[in-house]
C-alpha cells in the first residue's frame, strides 16, 4: 500500500468538518430506499476522505466504496460520528492493520444503538420542545415562532454532526477497543437497547391508524369498542397488529402478500364499519 506512513495521520480536523455538512451528510434520507436505505449517502459523506486515504491504491479505493454501498441506517444527525469512526479505520485497513470487514461489523454495531437514542432525543425531544416554541409564538402572531423552531432543532442537530465526527475520527476503532475492554460498551448497549424498545413501542402505537368504530349499548351508556380498548391499554390495537404481523413473518409468509392483505382488509373494514 502507497498510502501513509505509519504514524501519520492523513485525514484533518477541517476534512472532518467539510465531511460532516457535505452534501451526503445532510442528504442522509434523499437516495433512501429500502433494500438498502442510506448506503449511498453514507458512502458520498466520506468519498473525499477515501479518495485521500486510497490517492495511490484505486484497488483498495474501490473495495471501500464497495463497503460503504452496504445496507446503513441511522438518525441522520449520528451519522457523521460513524462516518468518522469509518474513515479512521479505513486508514487502518489501508496500512494493513485491520480487515475491511471489521468496518462493516463497527458500523453494523453502531446503527441500533445509535439509532435509539438519537431518535429519542431529536424526533422525541428537541423536535417537540422546538415545535411546541414555535406554534405558541406563531399562533400569537411573533414573527420568532418559525425562526425559534428552526434555531432550537438546527444548532444542536449541526453541533451534534460537527464534534461527532471529529471525535469519531479522533476515537476511532481504539475508542471501541477500549470501551469493550473496560465493560463500557456493553453498558451502552445495554442502555441503547432499553431506549431502542422504547422507541419501538412507541412506534407501534403512534403509526397505527386503524380505529374500531363498532358500537356497544344504548343511549347516553353508548360506548365504541376502541373507547374500552383505550381504557384498558391505550395502543392495544396497533400493539396486537404488530404481533400479528411479526407471528406472520416468523412463519415465512410474504411481506407483499401481507401489504396487500392489510389493504384488502382496510378497504373491506372502512366499507362495512368495523374499521375506521
Amino acid at each position: 500500500m502507497k498510502t501513509s506512513k505509519d504514524n501519520e495521520r492523513l485525514i484533518t480536523k477541517k476534512d472532518m468538518i467539510k465531511m460532516s455538512c457535505n452534501q451526503g451528510a445532510l442528504g442522509m434520507e434523499y437516495s433512501w430506499n429500502y433494500p438498502r436505505q442510506m448506503h449511498l449517502a453514507f458512502c458520498m459523506m466520506i468519498n473525499s476522505c477515501l479518495k485521500k486515504i486510497y490517492k495511490n491504491d484505486p484497488e483498495g479505493y474501490a473495495a471501500a466504496l464497495t463497503r460503504h454501498v452496504g445496507f446503513f441506517n441511522i438518525t441522520p444527525q449520528l451519522a457523521p460520528f460513524v462516518g468518522g469512526i469509518a474513515v479512521s479505520m479505513e486508514e487502518r485497513v489501508a496500512k494493513g492493520e485491520i480487515d475491511g470487514s471489521a468496518v462493516d461489523s463497527v458500523k453494523a454495531a453502531l446503527m441500533g444503538p445509535l439509532s435509539g437514542i438519537g431518535d429519542s432525543i431529536f424526533l422525541g425531544c428537541i423536535r417537540v420542545i422546538a415545535v411546541a416554541i414555535g406554534i405558541s409564538l406563531a399562533q400569537s402572531g411573533s414573527i420568532l415562532g418559525p425562526i425559534l423552531y428552526f434555531l432550537i432543532y438546527n444548532i444542536p442537530a449541526f453541533a451534534l454532526r460537527i464534534v461527532g465526527a471529529v471525535k469519531g475520527y479522533e476515537w476511532g476503532f481504539s475508542f471501541l477497543a477500549q470501551a469493550e475492554k473496560s465493560g463500557l460498551m456493553d453498558k451502552i448497549m445495554y442502555a441503547a437497547g432499553i431506549i431502542g424498545i422504547m422507541v419501538i413501542g412507541a412506534m407501534s402505537k403512534d403509526m397505527f391508524y386503524a380505529t374500531i368504530p363498532l358500537e356497544i349499548g344504548t343511549g347516553e351508556s353508548v360506548s365504541t369498542i376502541q373507547e374500552i380498548l383505550d381504557g384498558i391499554m391505550p395502543g392495544m390495537l396497533g400493539l396486537g397488529a404488530t404481533l400479528g404481523f411479526y407471528w406472520l413473518l416468523k412463519k415465512k409468509i410474504n411481506p407483499m402478500i401481507l401489504i396487500v392483505g392489510s389493504m384488502i382488509l382496510g378497504c373491506i373494514g372502512v366499507y362495512f364499519g368495523f374499521l375506521g
